[in-house]
């Protein structure tokens, strides 16, 4: 680095190279991605750059996100992936790869003559339009493009990745070009004109200038990083003030992360203060069992989770974003508490994100009640987590070990192995945790070598843990939570044995303490409903609640014999009893993280209502062919959303929607089926609604004459729906939806649009009437 860095830290990480993984479900993951990595040819990566480059492409574009205005962003994950898994394993193919990447990139730079270089449609004329000031955003686009400073920030990470990690001082000047070329684009740009560029999702822009500024000296590039503060976000944050509900969650952490990476070049306590914050917020107030967060992308109200559980919780990118921040933190503190949080989501979100037989990777880890994985394609989805999975699974080394002078911190336990040459140690530890309470530290050393080895004991160790040094159990004064310190001068052969026994405890929601998830320790353990495709597997009705006959749980909840880590639930399920696993080991299967536990007396009262609110659920999800989210990006883009500058999103009780304003409009294409009748259902509320408005609902361009009043729902919301004439939709198997304002008039705020069958959802209305 060119830079120092100027903020006092507590641990610092050590580089992926000096770290091994041993045998265990980590090295297994990582070595499923080093084959799907390997399986990905560049030069489809690369078609786009080359193409918008004037140059040739080598190979056809990969589908999926890479055939859309995002494309680019995979090659910039894929520069990344690679790097750190030759850091990883030493493997030459990583490196040639990097290397070949950069050369493809720098013939593109150069014919286009000024620094750019993209895969973004149209990128360069974009960019010249927001140079003047001319500058359109609906939220997730910037002048018609998806997100193209996210784009951006995916390249310059893979160029800084691919210099630090491949020893490619190539990529280190092709990522300076495009800085200059970058700032020489937001340069004119005013204050207030640049908050609303940022008004789009830019990615963690101020982390990889932070970054470009370390490793070269040049401090425009850090001015260039400090223009990316979004007032909307950071100025609430850096008060103190918990503004997340309603905003989404994946756009928000990396611009924390690009502020702890400012922070620590600058020594700014602002900034510091402004990610612990966050930080907090997230962990304590906004995160699932599983450490995960969001609902469909987008944060809550704090502490208000329960009615946020489905197919669409967790955001693995998520994850992945918050693990970095972590690793941020910790360096400033050595606090056990973000190395608990770090094993937490390691384990049950990351681990458990990826397919353990095929390799792919979950967009949403659900967490619905009767949900299953769902893995992304490896070779034509490309979303972002596809992307960032490529990473999640070449750096597990980055986590386990830190260190400060003579101190050596061991913060996970998974079996690897520590080259510490600066201190003249190898460290190997030698466990099959999780599968085992115990591990096994032994040090290597030509000299003795006077050093504090600091062991993470975990908050969940709540029957303690002990500790041999050489055969020799060691008193423990630290409480879980914490780190235990083992001051001496080490020989080589010197051992240390950690045992910590695992127990059974419920997790439950903050808002809700009847439903609870089951803990093993460190594990989130998931309990198997049956196969995907068996349909009593995924019945609402067939999802058991929980009826204990004691608060003692080793009463109900017993270990199967054979099984590792696997217990079974005896005589509390209603209907049915049902066998529990951790969650990461959970795929092609249905299962249930959360769940509904009553006593004996409280499910009598609550039997009848609770049976028919699910059976109500049941029905309607089995007759909808397709139902969009408004105010939610992903979903809004599966949904091909179009609109006027005048539509807006907001959250009313926890669940987002989209409006419009005077004379303005918006539209969503949904699934049919033109051989069944059909229903139009639209989700209001009854909350007090802006004034004025009156609009009409159109289905490919012919307008809805007549609604019915439909069931309510909980917290204010109630829907209606219409039936669709069947020639509005003759030979065609997707309906254009279009909700569009009266003369002077708005659309009212909508916070659901479902395409259902018509004779279903009847026997559903008349059921609840």
């Amino acid at each position: 680095m060119a830079v120092k860095v100027k903020a006092r830290m507590q641990a610092r990480p050590f580089a992926l190279n000096e770290v091994k993984l041993g045998e265990g479900p980590f090295k297994h993951a990582m070595e499923l991605n080093r084959s799907y990595l390997l399986e990905l040819e560049p030069d489809r990566l690369l078609a786009r750059f080359r193409e918008y480059a004037g140059l040739a492409p080598k190979a056809p574009q990969y589908e999926g996100w890479e055939a859309m205005s995002i494309s680019g962003h995979t090659l910039g994950h894929y520069l990344s992936a690679c790097s750190m898994m030759y850091a990883s394993t030493a493997d030459e193919r990583f490196k040639e790869i990097t290397h070949y990447i950069a050369d493809e990139l720098e013939l593109c730079q150069t014919a286009d003559g000024d620094g750019y270089v993209s895969g973004i449609p149209g990128g360069k004329e974009l960019f010249a339009e927001v140079s003047v000031g001319n500058i359109r955003s609906k939220g997730f686009d910037l002048n018609g493009a998806w997100a193209p400073l996210y784009t951006l920030h995916k390249l310059f990470a893979g160029l800084r990745d691919a210099y630090h990690l491949t020893d490619c001082d190539k990529a280190l000047e092709i990522e300076r070009k495009l800085a200059d070329w970058l700032g020489g684009i937001l340069g004119p740009l005013t204050e207030e004109q640049m908050q609303q560029v940022m008004f789009c999702e830019y990615g963690g822009m101020n982390e990889v200038l932070a970054d470009l500024y370390a490793d070269t000296g040049e401090e425009s590039y850090l001015r260039l990083a400090e223009k990316f503060w979004h007032r909307l976000v950071l100025d609430p944050l850096s008060s103190q003030e918990d503004c997340l509900q309603g905003i989404h969650a994946n756009t928000q952490i990396p611009k924390l992360i690009g502020l702890a990476k400012e922070y620590e070049l600058t020594d700014d306590p602002k900034r510091r203060a402004t990610a612990e914050f966050f930080w907090e917020r997230v962990v304590e107030h906004h995160s699932y069992v599983s450490g995960g967060n969001s609902f469909g992308e987008y944060f809550g109200a704090p502490d208000s989770l329960n009615d946020r559980i489905g197919p669409h919780t967790t955001e693995t990118c998520n994850t992945y974003n918050m693990l970095k921040l972590t690793n941020h933190l910790f360096q400033w503190n050595g606090s056990a508490r973000e190395a608990d949080f770090y094993e937490r989501a390691l384990f049950n979100h990351i681990l458990a994100s990826q397919d353990p037989v095929h390799g792919g990777v979950t967009y949403f880890l659900s967490l619905a009640m009767g949900g299953h994985k769902h893995f992304e394609s490896k070779f034509d989805d490309f979303t972002c987590c596809v992307g960032t999975g490529m990473e999640n699974h070449a750096s597990y080394g980055s986590g386990i070990y830190f260190h400060n002078h003579d101190k050596l911190y061991v913060n996970q336990f998974i079996a690897s192995t520590l080259e510490w040459k600066e201190a003249g140690i190898t460290l190997k530890q030698s466990t099959s945790y999780p599968e085992t309470d115990h591990a096994k530290l032994e040090i290597q050393c030509d000299q003795p070598v006077p050093m504090t080895l600091l062991i993470r004991y975990p908050y969940w160790a709540l029957q303690g843990i002990t500790l041999r040094v050489n055969g020799k159990e060691q008193e423990i004064v630290p409480e879980p939570g914490s780190f235990i310190p083992i001051a001496r001068t080490w020989l080589d052969g010197d051992t240390v044995e950690v045992t910590i026994p695992m127990s059974l405890r419920l997790e439950a929601m903050p808002d809700n303490p009847g439903r609870a998830a089951v803990m093993y320790g460190p594990l989130v353990l998931a309990g198997d409903l049956g196969p995907i495709d068996d349909p009593k597997a995924r019945d609402f009705l067939y999802t058991p609640v929980l009826i204990p006959q004691t608060e003692e749980l080793e009463t109900w909840i017993q270990p199967v014999e054979g099984k590792t880590n696997t217990f079974s639930i005896s005589g509390a399920g209603h209907p049915r009893d049902v066998e529990l696993s951790p969650l990461y080991k959970m795929h092609d299967r249905t299962y249930s993280v959360y769940w509904d536990i009553f006593t004996k007396e409280g499910w009598q009262e609550a039997e009848k209502e609770y049976t028919a609110a699910r059976e109500k659920l049941a029905i309607l999800e089995q007759c909808t062919l397709d139902f969009a989210q408004p105010g939610e990006m992903q979903p809004e883009r599966d949904h091909n959303f179009q609109g006027d500058a005048s539509t807006r999103t907001g959250y009313v009780n926890n669940r987002p929607y989209r409006n419009a304003g005077i004379d303005g409009w918006f539209s969503f294409d949904l699934k049919t089926d033109p051989t069944i009748p059909m229903l139009l259902v639209i989700t209001y509320t009854a909350a007090l609604e802006m004034p004025n408005c009156g609009f009409d609902i159109l289905v490919n361009g012919h307008p809805l004459e007549q609604f019915s009043e439909g069931f309510d729902e909980a917290d204010k919301f109630y829907n209606i729906h219409a039936e669709i004439p069947a020639a509005y939709l003759e030979g065609k198997e997707q309906a254009t939806v279009t909700f569009k304002a009266k003369p002077c008039q708005r659309v009212r705020r909508l916070f659901g649009l479902r395409m259902v069958n018509k004779d279903v959802y009847e026997r559903l209305y008349q059921a609840d009437s």
